[in-house]
């Protein structure tokens, strides 16, 4: 657990979907992501129960103010280690609450024995992207690519 005294905010690993984190997620994540659909309680269980998942929740006195997802995979390249959905309250912005999610979910990959922390911002978020370079991340050379399965039939795509 990371704790920052001077700005009363604790970084605690999510070990139960109660409802203050399932109404934590619905109020949170549409400040991500427009797209982003609310999660209920089963959803919110199953990413915390999930083996490759760390959930981490920044705390103040007023409630859950950030939240972090600490994706671990085994692959044949080694243990790696992926970084998504930080989001904090707009409240709570500038006052280093992802930097510290963010340092508690590198001190966790390490000491798992990650190679690699990867993690993807969208260009227009400028401080975030800041505050990713001041902890060390790197842009890569890379394309990434995205398929929507929404809408997407079971069967093989016809060629």
């Amino acid at each position: 657990m990371t704790e920052a005294p001077d700005m009363n905010v604790r970084v605690e690993i999510a070990r139960e979907a109660s409802q203050e984190l399932v109404d934590a997620f619905a109020r949170l994540l549409p400040q991500l992501s427009s797209t982003a659909k609310p999660l209920d309680h089963e959803a919110v269980e199953r990413m915390l129960t999930h083996d490759a998942n760390t959930v981490l929740l920044a705390r103040t006195q007023a409630g859950i103010v950030g939240t972090l997802a600490l994706a671990m995979l085994p692959l044949p390249s080694g243990l790696r280690a992926r970084v998504e959905d930080v989001v904090v309250d707009t409240a709570a912005r500038g006052q280093g609450v992802a930097g510290l999610l963010i340092e508690e979910a590198l001190r966790i990959a390490h000491e798992a024995g990650a190679r690699t922390v990867d993690l993807t911002s969208r260009p227009d978020r400028g401080p975030a992207n800041r505050l990713y370079e001041r902890l060390g991340f790197r842009a890569r050379e890379s394309t990434v690519y995205r398929l929507p399965l929404e809408g997407r039939n079971a069967g093989p795509t016809p060629s």
